[in-house]
């Protein structure tokens, strides 16, 4: 097949063989180098994917995304927010929860249960029972395994709610409102957060508070992204209601997750520009030992723009060998790094599907830095190019007369 001279010379230097020993383990050396990086930073950006999707996963799953305040189901039904799933009046209240052997500290959520059964992650993370059983027993509580460790309870045992924002007054004075509630289902949905929520029905909740059952709740929006929730609460205060989000519970941990993997990144990318610019010296020896070469090819009438080319698509051909070599072996790592875990004996269950480590691999991102790593590889030829076309043939002739 033809193809240009120059690419058929860099092509050429690019595979040097053993008679340039030196300037091909040079070569090999900065291969190596892009292979290795590109592969890490495919693993790495792989691995926080996962991570972060999880922690989306599980804390979004359990904390409102939307809460629209002083407002009733049907005013935001009405608003067609689009992203949006489902609505479903919520209630929310301080309280402890208390068993015969501890006392839990707790946020009080009150829901509706079909709703929560069709649209809410928690109900594909049931042990036992699910959100129905809610309606089904009068003053039903649903609670995480965690929780349910600690108090040392499990489904049909009974717990006392009390909810700090609510008082009675009794012979021994001022008391919290509480009750006895059976536990109807756990669920293990393996966040932070599992321990720190229960759930019972809405209207036995505001029972509990002592608050007339006609009293106005807020409305909970389930959206198909929680990230996306800016336009939504945007649409909702142009509607000229009060509104809560995510954010203002869970955004720092959600920042310091991707400023850890912005740095981590960033990083990854430093070791790639280190072996991208490894190129520079490869390709400023194969300068020094072809100026012989230049010169008759420049002699013969190559023009100097040929011969900064022949040395551009040599650092290009070994960006691109690198390259490819980093991505392949990164994609594989990804795809058995779980079994490869397994086999070393190295067992995680960091997983909410199962054990191993989260993986999320994002093909944009895998192209992105794949590019970015040519980019590095064709500026760090520049410099050895600029070189090649200073060469002065009569004067590097005479030298080796």
């Amino acid at each position: 097949m033809a193809y240009p001279l120059s690419a058929y010379i860099a092509l050429r230097y690019s595979t040097a063989g053993k008679h340039n020993s030196f300037v091909a383990f040079i070569n090999r050396f900065s291969v190596a180098g892009i292979a290795l990086g590109l592969m890490s930073l495919i693993i790495v950006l792989s691995v926080m994917n996962g991570f972060e999707a999880q922690l989306r996963q599980r804390i979004l799953g359990i904390v409102p995304q939307v809460l629209a305040h002083n407002a009733t189901v049907d005013t935001v039904q009405q608003l067609d927010l689009p992203g949006v799933r489902a609505v479903s009046a919520f209630r929310e209240a301080e309280g402890l929860v208390q068993s015969r052997q501890a006392l839990r500290g707790v946020q009080l959520q009150g829901i509706v249960p079909t709703t929560m059964d069709e649209h809410s992650i928690v109900s594909n993370h049931m042990l036992e029972g699910n959100f129905n059983k809610l309606n089904e027993i009068k003053f039903a509580a649903i609670i995480s395994w965690t929780l349910a460790r600690e108090l040392k309870v499990n489904v049909g045992d009974q717990i006392r709610v009390m909810a700090a924002g609510a008082t009675v007054y009794t012979p021994f004075g001022r008391m919290p409102s509480q009750r006895l509630v059976t536990v109807a289902a756990i669920f293990n949905l393996g966040s932070q957060l599992d321990d720190k929520v229960i759930y019972l029905r809405l209207d036995d909740l505001t029972r509990l508070l002592r608050k007339p059952k006609t009293a106005p709740a807020d409305v909970r929006l389930f959206l198909d992204n929680a990230f996306n929730y800016q336009g939504i609460v945007s649409a909702l205060n142009q509607a000229g209601l009060e509104t809560s989000d995510w954010r203002s519970r869970q955004g720092p941990l959600f920042d310091a997750v991707k400023m850890e993997k912005n740095m981590m990144f960033l990083m990854l990318l430093l070791i790639i520009a280190v072996a991208a610019f490894n190129i520079v010296s490869a390709l400023v020896m194969v300068v020094s030992e072809k100026s012989g070469d230049i010169a008759i090819l420049l002699s013969q009438g190559m023009t100097v723009a040929t011969v900064r080319a022949i040395f551009m698509l040599n650092g290009i051909f070994n960006g691109l060998k690198g390259a490819v070599i980093g991505a392949v072996l990164g994609i594989l790592a990804v795809i058995y790094l779980n079994d490869v875990l397994s086999l070393l004996g190295i067992h995680l269950a960091l997983s909410a599907d199962g054990p191993g480590l989260p993986i999320d691999v994002q093909w944009h991102q895998i192209v992105w830095v794949t590019l970015f790593s040519l980019a590095l590889c064709l500026l760090a030829s520049w410099y050895p190019a600029q070189r090649a076309m200073k060469v002065q043939p009569a004067k590097v002739l005479q030298q080796e007369s």
